[in-house]
């Protein structure tokens, strides 16, 4: 409100000066808020406008046109420092030069020597008379000496002659054993086995003289008089030895 202070009516008096009526004290709060409730209110909008910022945020929409929007930072990095260059190797060493090869040079061309002439012809002197030998001395006769009388043949030795079943007596017989695969096949027969017994009554040099027709057999045979022995043959009170027909016989009963 502004209020009018009174004029005087004087004409020398000074003219009074209009001014506010409220500009002496402070103006009262129409809101009721003092200074510590006025500073909680402002703490609480400026939090609340953080929290509907931050709500905001996380729309991907807004997020993104935030991010569009927002300012472009660029940090020049430093380059980094140039490699430590290492001095190049030396270079190889250049390879030695070969001589060039020279071609050997060319055979000579062997010229055709010139034919000899033709040496003189000589007349060669006769050739000396040769005297025939003398004819030669005919040696001595030689008495003629008789040659001495061969000797005479030595006598050969008397062929062993055989020995008669007579004077063989056995020490030990000849065991025959069958052959079982002679006896399932039906094979039998006799085999004569040819013996030398010496003085002492020993069989040596055993042959088969007459087989059985059935080698199987001849073999078993030779085993069995093998193993036989006989006393020393004697003939008249001598002991001899000879040869001996030993007849073997494979039958069913063996």
């Amino acid at each position: 409100m502004v209020t009018m202070s009174p004029v005087s009516e004087s004409r020398g008096a000074p003219q009074a000066r209009m001014r506010p009526s409220g500009l002496g004290r402070p103006a009262a709060r129409r809101d009721g808020l003092s200074k510590g409730a006025l500073t909680a209110v402002a703490a609480a909008v400026a939090a609340l406008h953080l929290v509907g910022g931050w709500a905001l945020m996380q729309v991907d929409s807004v997020r993104s046109a935030v991010l569009e929007a927002a300012p472009v930072f660029v940090n020049f990095i430093a380059p980094p420092a140039p490699p430590k260059l290492e001095p190049p190797p030396p270079p190889p060493p250049p390879p030695p030069r070969l001589a060039p090869k020279v071609p050997p040079p060319p055979a000579p061309v062997m010229s055709t020597p010139p034919s000899p002439a033709p040496a003189p012809f000589v007349v060669e002197p006769p050739p000396p008379v040769i005297e025939p030998p003398a004819p030669p001395v005919p040696p001595p006769p030689v008495e003629a000496v008789a040659p001495a009388p061969a000797p005479a043949p030595v006598a050969p030795a008397p062929a062993p002659k055989n020995i008669p079943s007579s004077a063989v007596e056995y020490l030990v017989k000849p065991k025959l054993t069958f052959p079982p695969m002679s006896e399932r096949m039906g094979e039998f027969g006799v085999v004569t086995v040819r013996l030398f017994i010496d003085e002492a009554g020993k069989p040596s040099q055993l042959t088969v003289y007459k087989s059985s027709g059935y080698p199987r057999l001849d073999r078993e045979a030779l085993a069995a008089a093998k193993n036989a022995l006989f006393k020393p043959p004697t003939v008249d009170g001598r002991p001899v030895s000879g040869y001996f027909l030993m007849p073997l016989e494979f039958n069913k009963d063996n």
